[in-house]
This record gives structure tokens, sequence and C-alpha cells, in this order.
């Protein structure tokens, strides 16, 4: 499979290569710096660009992919409409050259969230909300962006994430997020944007992923 991914050389997205290229695909990754990738740079194609709110930059890394893999986003509590403006700039860059299969990072407070919750979850949501109040702002005004374009999109959304290992065992939400859910590794956040790619039940879904 022909992957492009974006934010390769974050938390998320170093995984993302990392998986992608032992699962043997065909891994393009967007990057300022390609010294920050986790692999090789035989491994991968590597599309350097100097602005990633550039859509024309970015339209010959997407063009023919068979899917677009995106961790941007922002990584500190100031967001400054990150999430937003360069995923705009990716969907621009995708439906410019016909490019449909997207899934971005999102996160859990963006979507909805079991009503039977306990209430120990629900306060300690509510805490980090008003802490990361700004960064959850921008990653619901991206969806939203998403909601309006043309590409078939999956947003993930993982609960505070950790450096832990890949284990594969996780819970998965359509439309939803698990009862209880509290952390993902960004290893399984990886792990599952890639085997989410082919699933057509989460196409222009929501999908909530958790421990």
């Amino acid at each position: 499979m022909r992957i492009t991914v974006f934010g390769a050389t974050g938390g998320v997205g170093q995984q993302i290569v990392r998986q992608a290229v032992a699962a043997g695909h065909e891994v393009t990754a967007v990057v300022r710096d390609p010294a920050g990738l986790p692999v090789p740079l035989s491994d991968v194609q590597v599309c350097a660009v100097a602005r990633l709110d550039d859509p024309e930059a970015l339209r010959e890394a997407v063009a023919g992919r068979d899917a677009v893999l995106s961790a941007l986003g922002s990584r500190t509590r100031r967001a400054d409409g990150v999430a937003e403006r360069l995923t705009g700039s990716v969907l621009a860059a995708m439906e410019a050259a016909g490019t449909r299969r997207l899934l971005v990072v999102s996160a859990a407070p963006v979507g909805p969230r079991p009503a039977d919750d306990p209430l120990l979850d629900r306060l300690v949501r509510k805490g980090i909300g008003a802490v990361l109040k700004e960064v959850y702002a921008d990653l619901t005004l991206m969806e939203a962006a998403l909601a309006r374009s043309a590409t078939d999109w999956t947003s993930v959304r993982p609960p505070k994430l950790t450096d832990g290992p890949r284990t594969g065992r996780y819970r998965t939400v359509v439309g939803g997020f698990p009862r209880s859910g509290r952390t993902l590794s960004r290893a399984d956040v990886a792990h599952a944007m890639l085997a989410l790619i082919d699933d057509p039940a989460t196409v222009k879904q929501g999908v909530g992923v958790a421990y």
C-alpha cells in the first residue's frame, strides 16, 4: 500500500512510519527535517517542505496515494489553530490530487463519551479539558473541516497518550468511546490507524480508541 504520513517526526508519526515500513508499505514522509525520521532514509520516500500550510507544496506528496495518515497537531497547550490550519492544507492538497482516504489523530474529548462513565473519569476529563481547552477547540475545528471535505476521512480519538509499547490489544468504538478508557500508547495509536485504513465502517466517522 502507498501511504503518505504527515507529522512523521512526532511521537505518533514516528510510530506510524516505523510500523508502516515494517509491514512492507511504500511510505512517503512529509517533513521539515528528515533527520527526525525514525528509520533510515533509504526505507522511506522523503518529501521535505518548508511550509506545511501550502497546499500546492503538498500536492505531489499525496497524489496517487492509497491513504494519507496525519499526526499533525499542537505539541503545547497553545494550539494557535495548528491542527485546523495544517489539516486544511492537507485536505486541499488531497482534493486537488483526487486522493480520498485520510486518517487523522484527534482526541477523546472531541467526541462523545459513554453516558455511564464512572464519576472519577468524568471529573478527570473535566479537569484535563480545562487545562487543554485551546487544544481541544482546535481539534474540534479540525474535525469540522474533515466533515465538510470530500475525503473518506476517519478521526482517531485516543485518551491520554503514553510512551508504552505496541500491544495491538485495545478497544475501539466507532462513533463513541470505550467505557473507562484512560490511556493508550502512541505505538498503539499508530497500530490502530494502520489497521483502520481498509475498514469501511470507519469512513466519515470518529473512532474512540483506548485500553
